[in-house]
């Protein structure tokens, strides 16, 4: 990252942790054995991915062997869509539920378990990209096989009532999964109290390595594997496991109590100083119950792709939504789902903060905001 570069969009990737670093360094040079192999070489490499995988799950208040370490969060939300629905079909439930605001790992992935014949419902969000228990109450039926719901919305910061979601899937015999890519950084995660049968999670977003995430299965869950191949993951996952990215995810969640709570609250501060010095801009995502770090706006002029240019030419980095969905020149799908109408959805734009934003920082992104906003972007 340039020193330059004020960096207001941690929602699309965090850097990397010098000490997540230094924990990979040992495998990527002396430690380089395949944790598949029997001998010491091998040996010495698997007991650092099974301790990286010991770290995670207590962080999340899960067994070791109900962690699953993937490419990232978008392989986990596949393995959690295609692998569930799989094995629930021998049972007759082919019925899968999400929304129209999740990511597009979700939202695609169930798009595209509607071509191969399962049945899919894409339950609506209200105003503010939250699913509503008695919308989800409805579509139920005793054909689901799961239930898929993002914990906290990747583009508005809205946060999902999961608790209640989920009560309401097991009491119809179906299973919930949800994504917490977003959450693990910024909010308190248990399986048990969220009451999940799966959960998707991600390294890169908090301060970890690019390439590596993770999926919890609850034990008894039946998920059928997408690749084939191999034994490794416990045959949930064949392939190689990424050692030096796994090393480091670890590292990463065991970090996770000298941070989370104090930045959290640090930053609540200076998110709501920064949406009240905008009465102009239209705040997208829930007023409340949205994440600390995620500052959603739409500006009546200009449009969100000019002002994110603008801001790069001032040396500020922010996103108009979700960073696999850069450069369409669509609106966002989240904010469509949400009925924001096309102009306003083309003006947003995400200000995302994270560990190394500042007062200061957020005093300069403000201020220069104001100023393309009042010149009209002549720069």
């Amino acid at each position: 990252m340039s020193q330059a570069a004020l960096y207001l969009d941690y929602a699309a990737t965090t850097p990397t942790d010098p000490l997540v670093r230094e924990a990979m360094l040992p495998f990527l040079g002396e430690s380089f054995g395949n944790p598949s192999s029997v001998h010491r070489v091998g040996q010495e490499v698997r007991r650092a991915l099974d301790n990286a995988r010991d770290v995670l799950a207590a962080a999340i208040g899960a067994e070791s062997g109900e962690i699953y370490f993937t490419s990232g969060g978008t392989e986990a939300n596949n393995l959690a869509l295609f692998g569930v629905l799989m094995a629930a079909k021998e049972q007759g439930r082919n019925h899968l539920i999400t929304n129209p605001a999740e990511h597009h790992a979700v939202l695609d992935a169930a798009l595209f378990a509607r071509e191969l014949g399962f049945e899919v419902t894409i339950v609506p969000v209200d105003e503010f990209g939250m699913l509503h228990p008695e919308a989800l109450a409805e579509a139920l039926t005793d054909k689901t096989a799961l239930v898929s719901v993002m914990h906290a919305n990747n583009e508005v910061g809205t946060i999902n009532p999961i608790v209640e979601l989920a009560k309401l899937t097991h009491e119809r015999g179906a299973l919930f999964h949800t994504d917490a890519v977003q959450t693990l950084g910024a909010l308190p995660l248990d399986v048990t109290a969220l009451g999940v049968d799966l959960m998707s999670v991600s390294s890169h977003k908090i301060y970890g390595p690019k390439g590596v995430g993770a999926l919890y299965i609850k034990s008894g869950v039946k998920c059928s594997p997408l690749f084939h191949g191999g034994s490794q993951e416990r045959q949930k996952r064949p392939g190689t496991e990424n050692v030096p990215g796994i090393v480091g995810f670890g590292k990463a969640v065991s970090l996770l109590p000298e941070w989370r709570e104090a930045t959290t609250a640090r930053l609540l501060p200076l998110r709501d100083s920064f949406i009240t010095r905008f009465p102009q801009a239209f705040l997208n995502g829930h007023p409340t119950e949205r994440l600390a770090s995620n500052i959603n706006l739409s500006f009546v002029k200009p449009d969100g792709e000019t002002m994110l240019l603008a801001l790069d030419l001032w040396g500020i980095c922010a996103s108009s939504g979700s960073a696999c969905s850069s450069g369409s020149i669509d609106p966002s799908h989240v904010l469509t789902a949400m009925g924001v109408p096309r102009e306003r959805a083309l003006g947003a734009v995400r200000f995302s903060l994270g560990r190394h934003t500042t007062p200061e920082e957020i005093e300069k992104a403000v201020g220069t905001v104001q100023r393309l906003v009042e010149s009209g972007l002549s720069l």
